[in-house]
């Protein structure tokens, strides 16, 4: 079914069922995903060990480990010979049945094992080291391969059941993610197989569904049911029945030829498959004969997985592009002649970096050897140097932004002196136009300047729609749209009254204040955090401004022994403040600040109306001796917030209790010093309550918070 039927058909049944919830269904394919993202996975033992397989390389008898000698081996265990005719003889005279062997695709994925009781999904766990894995149930409820309950009217389960097979990243699903990660200038995933396997580690069971991964079944594990099925052919019947996907046979046969000739046809035509295949797994059939055959030390050896090298071709470097992306991340581009390699024409691979390029010591008009990781992302492997041309030449890497000609910042600093460790090199100019569209959605963001009605569908409209008449390329050019009502009005789903609420929601964000203007700014290693840690030590942008390099860093700056003693800072670093930013990161957020475009940014928003004095500026009137702020309750603390409270919205509360110094953290753990329970409250005051973590409800808040004066004032 096309993924825009499936979204159609669950739209449908949404609205059914908000029609007549008095039919509510816990195992809905509305159900899949809800809740709060998960704070991690615990592991489980596996019922049945799940073992790993044998790999061979070669059909014949290469170093006594090719598949006929497998087959082989698998004959004299199970008391036959085999004769050159390749019939199968046994020395006893009891009839012992034909060996049958089946051969199966071997998908790049990740092993999974799914627990049913009494047809219900209870549990599902990775391999893990074969004896215990992780359980990640709430994230494979995400994928809609697989059934949540099995389908009773094709028979009923046995009372346990569970099923071995593999969790695949869809080639299709894998390249649209990758365009939306490209685009968002995240690094690619480089293979589906860990993808796949991130995927199924994500905290949150909506990004799972959102990459919308497949299984297929392809083995056992425990089963209530001694009777359920004889051989591997009929355990597939019996799941394909209960509506659990399998992996369907390439062949089944009691001849090692016609399997062996299976798996040459399926070399030609693997990658026709919707899902990345690095071979296949070849099996004895029979349940019993796998059985008699035993294990080895860590495999079953009734198993083989032939495994398919990785193609591989030579192809000329033409020249390579410095691209852009959307935060700044400047990396190289081959450009090649087209090469055919893994069923796909190939002219352009990433270089990753200019570390990767000086240690492999790639040139223009070099040989390079190519394949596709995992068969997919085409990699270059290394140069032919017995191909290199007497003019090839060197690449350099761009010392300004190849976008706006601003300065780039490499990584890691020592990279200046040593090329060859460079892991990443990056325009530090937040208005450059290969980034302004994703800085202008950032800057708007509810966490940063909140501009209510000014998303990433608006942006993209008025750049798209709007571009010659109404400029939208900085952040002051925001506050200038009031200048624009009539062209706004006149765009595609906007309207006045949109409108309106969209010019309004700008004016309310002029008041916002430095810490999130800084933070709405998108600038190199200034998050929220490090945005209101400066916001609370510098009263506006010109006292930010005027600072020296050591005072965006004081807490940093007295662990440095000359530079303690030149600012008299105490030794020991108490009573400084803590901004996140060190030796390292510092001077990078010095430097942007005083340049010529950081200026210009300033000076426009102000001139705009844009309110750049500190909303969280600590009075040095407000602190103690030698400076320090007065200790609260709340000071140092690491406080989780959990459930619903009434007296305050969330992100107003976790304002507050910044402001009297504590940290807010999104997850509980040993380091957590309080959890703050709501109504409603989940699996963090579970978690509190295991790690003994003290708790408090809305009352003792609320008396807290009394003690230190009015938290709505804070």
């Amino acid at each position: 079914m096309p993924d825009a039927e499936f979204d159609r058909l669950l739209r449908e049944l949404e609205a059914l069922e908000q029609a007549h919830q008095e039919l509510d269904d816990a195992f809905s394919p509305t159900k899949r995903v809800g809740g709060e993202p998960i704070e991690g996975f615990r592991t489980v033992n596996h019922s049945v060990p799940m073992l790993s397989i044998d790999n061979t390389y070669d059909l014949g008898h290469a170093d006594n480990k090719g598949l006929l000698d497998w087959h082989h081996r698998v004959v004299r265990d199970l008391g036959g010979t085999e004769t050159s005719q390749g019939e199968i003889l046994f020395r006893n005279s009891a009839p012992r049945g034909d060996i049958m062997l089946v051969a199966d695709a071997k998908i790049d994925g990740v092993a999974l094992s799914l627990r049913y009781e009494d047809g219900v999904l209870v549990r599902a766990v990775t391999r893990g080291d074969g004896t215990k894995g992780d359980d990640v149930t709430a994230n494979v409820r995400a994928i809609r391969a697989v059934p949540l309950r099995l389908d009773g009217e094709h028979g009923k389960a046995p009372e346990v059941l569970e099923v071995r097979g593999e969790v695949y990243f869809p080639l299709k699903e894998f390249e649209r993610v990758n365009t939306e990660r490209g685009a968002a200038d995240e690094d690619l995933f480089q293979n589906p197989r860990n993808a796949a396997a991130g995927t199924l580690k994500q905290l949150d069971p909506r990004v799972t569904a959102s990459r919308r991964l497949g299984f297929v079944a392809h083995g056992r594990g425990e089963i209530s049911d001694p009777d359920f099925a004889a051989s591997h052919t009929e355990l597939l019947k019996e799941l394909a029945r209960l509506g659990i996907p399998v992996n369907k046979p390439l062949a089944v046969s009691s001849s090692i030829v016609a399997i062996s000739e299976a798996i040459m046809a399926f070399g030609i035509a693997r990658h026709d498959r919707p899902y990345a295949t690095d071979g296949v797994v070849v099996r004895v059939d029979s349940f019993a004969q796998q059985q008699s055959l035993g294990l080895t030390s860590k495999s079953p050896r009734g198993f083989v997985a032939f495994k398919f090298p990785a193609e591989r071709k030579t192809t000329r470097l033409i020249r390579v592009d410095a691209q852009v992306g959307k935060t700044g991340k400047i990396t190289p581009r081959a450009v090649m002649e087209p090469v055919l390699i893994a069923g796909t024409t190939v002219q352009h691979a990433t270089l990753h970096n200019y570390g990767n390029i000086c240690q492999k010591d790639i040139r223009i008009g070099d040989l390079l050897v190519i394949e596709k990781a995992g068969e997919i992302i085409p990699y270059v492997v290394e140069v032919e140097m017995g191909g290199r041309p007497a003019d090839a030449q060197r690449i350099n890497a761009p010392e300004t932004c190849p976008e706006c000609h601003g300065p780039v910042e490499v990584e890691p600093p020592e990279a200046f002196e040593n090329p060859t460790i460079e892991t990443a090199r990056r325009c530090v100019n937040p208005e450059c136009p290969a980034q302004v569209q994703e800085r202008l959605i950032w800057f708007a963001g509810r966490k940063q300047m909140d501009i209510d009605g000014l998303g990433e569908r608006t942006i993209a409209l008025i750049r798209a729609e709007l571009s010659e008449r109404v400029p939208l390329t900085s952040f002051a050019d925001i506050f200038r749209l009031h200048q624009h009502r009539d062209a706004l009005v006149n765009l595609d789903r906007m309207g006045e009254k949109k409108v309106d609420n969209l010019l309004a929601g700008i004016e309310n964000a002029k008041s916002r204040g430095l810490g999130k203007v800084l933070a709405g700014m998108g600038m190199r290693h200034v998050g929220d955090s490090t945005a209101k840690a400066l916001a609370k030590l510098f009263v506006d942008m010109d006292a930010l401004l005027g600072a020296k390099e050591w005072e965006l860093r004081p807490k940093d700056a007295a662990t440095n022994k000359t530079e303690r003693e030149r600012y008299h800072l105490p030794k020991d670093g108490k009573g400084l403040p803590e901004t996140g930013l060190g030796k390292l990161t510092a001077p990078v957020v010095y430097a942007y600040l005083h340049s010529e475009v950081a200026h210009k940014t300033f000076e426009d928003l102000k001139l705009m109306g844009v309110d750049l004095t500190s909303k969280d500026y600590v009075d040095a009137s407000s602190k103690g001796k030698g400076g320090r702020e007065v200790a609260s309750t709340f000071t140092g603390k690491t406080i989780v917030l959990t459930g619903t409270l009434d007296a305050y919205e969330r992100e107003a509360l976790k304002r507050i209790l910044e402001r009297l110094g504590a940290k807010v953290s999104g997850s509980v753990s040993s380091r957590t010093s309080v959890v703050i329970a709501g109504r409603e409250a989940g699996s963090k005051l579970d978690k509190a309550h295991e790690l003994g973590v003290e708790v408090w409800n809305e009352e003792k808040l609320m008396s807290e918070l009394a003690k230190v004066g009015d938290g709505t004032t804070a």
